[in-house]
This record gives structure tokens, C-alpha cells and sequence, in this order.
């Protein structure tokens, strides 16, 4: 009897996940960037860095940051996968923020950075978690676009090149970063780098996970 009232709740338990579960696997990507206005994101200073000419935003200027602010989860994501086509010019760098928040100017305080630069004399190439899990690999060329691609679920960060993983990083239980530095939630921010620098982003997709 006791085994039989024990399988009751088990599959009780297991129904109650099932929709949620369902959910989830049915999570559709969601668009951040409808390819001909900057609606849904924001910037502070050097707002002239970015704009979008043929369907692709453009990255050139003083060192900015445009930061999703759109409808899409609120902006404020936790674990989801994420991905862009990005074609980076020689000598160019710049980056994706996640976990991040708006600020007005600067480098963002809080979050990771996925590192954009295939020829920059900084030498964390395309695909580096940076200054934490960091590639000196080329895995792509500038002039030709590429899919970035960052997975977060849980403590684990796993950052693909065009499919291939070049990353794949856990942060430690007792990890202390400062400036939060670190796994939490919050939105996307792309990076204007300097003003010799211009890299392209379209296609810009996520969804969430459990």
C-alpha cells in the first residue's frame, strides 16, 4: 500500500512538471532587433556610435554601449540561449554584455562580456568569456559573417563560433568578481569599442531555458 500511495504522488509530481516542461521545450526564438530601427534598445552617450543601415546595426564610433530594453522577457534574462550574425572589418573590436544593466556611460559595471575581435591588438580573440575564460584561437575572418552564439543555464556558460564550442566555463560556487562580475540576470548590451572599430550585428535571437 505504501509503495502504491508513493507511486501515486511520484506520477502526481510528474504530471504537475510535464506542462512546464512542455513549455519550455516550446519556447520559440524571440527577434531583439527588427532590422530597421533601434526600438527596444537604449543609449547613453556617443549615441552616435550606432545605427542600422541595410538591415544590420552598425558599430562605429566613441566608446558606447546599446543595451536591449525592449518588451522581450522584460529584458531581464536569467538562462537562455543567444545568438547573432557578426561581421567584424580589420583591426576592429567590440563585444557582447549579458546579465548586464543600462548606464549611462562607460564600460557596464555589472555582467559578462563575450568578446567580438578577429584582428584587434587585444589579443582575447572572438568567442573569449573576457578576462575569465579566454580564447587565442582565430576561429573566423573579418569581412565574412559569423554566428556568436552564448548559452547560460544555471552556472554554466558555454560560447559557440559558428557551431563550434570554444568555451564552455562553470562559474565556481564562491566566486566573488567585483563590479558583479558574475551570473545573475539582466539584459544584452552591444559594445562601441573606438572609433577604428566597426563591426555589423543582425539577426540578434534569443529564448529562454528552464
Amino acid at each position: 500500500m505504501k509503495k502504491l500511495v508513493a507511486l501515486s504522488a511520484l506520477a502526481l509530481c510528474l504530471a504537475s512538471f510535464a506542462p512546464r516542461l512542455r513549455h519550455y521545450q516550446n519556447e520559440k526564438w524571440i527577434s531583439l532587433f527588427d532590422g530597421k530601427s533601434l526600438n527596444g534598445w537604449k543609449v547613453g552617450e556617443n549615441a552616435e556610435t550606432f545605427k542600422v543601415e541595410d538591415g544590420t546595426i552598425v558599430v562605429n564610433g566613441n566608446t558606447a554601449h546599446l543595451f536591449y530594453d525592449g518588451l522581450a522577457m522584460n529584458h531581464d534574462f536569467k538562462n537562455f540561449e543567444f545568438k547573432a550574425k557578426v561581421m567584424t572589418f580589420p583591426g576592429s573590436n567590440s563585444g557582447i554584455y549579458f546579465h548586464t544593466a543600462y548606464q549611462e556611460k562607460g564600460w557596464p559595471s555589472k555582467g559578462y562580456e563575450v568578446q567580438v575581435n578577429n584582428s584587434h591588438t587585444d589579443w582575447r580573440r572572438t568567442g573569449s568569456l573576457y578576462s575569465v575564460d579566454d580564447v587565442k584561437e582565430v576561429y573566423v575572418k573579418d569581412n565574412e559573417w559569423y554566428t556568436e552564439s552564448i548559452t547560460v543555464q544555471g552556472k554554466r556558460i558555454i560560447i559557440k563560433v559558428n557551431d563550434r564550442t570554444v568555451v564552455d566555463y562553470t562559474e565556481p560556487d564562491n566566486v566573488n568578481k567585483p563590479g558583479g562580475r558574475m551570473i545573475s540576470n539582466g539584459t544584452f548590451a552591444l559594445q562601441g569599442h573606438d572609433p577604428k572599430s566597426k563591426v555589423l550585428f543582425k539577426d540578434i535571437m534569443v529564448r529562454a531555458l528552464p
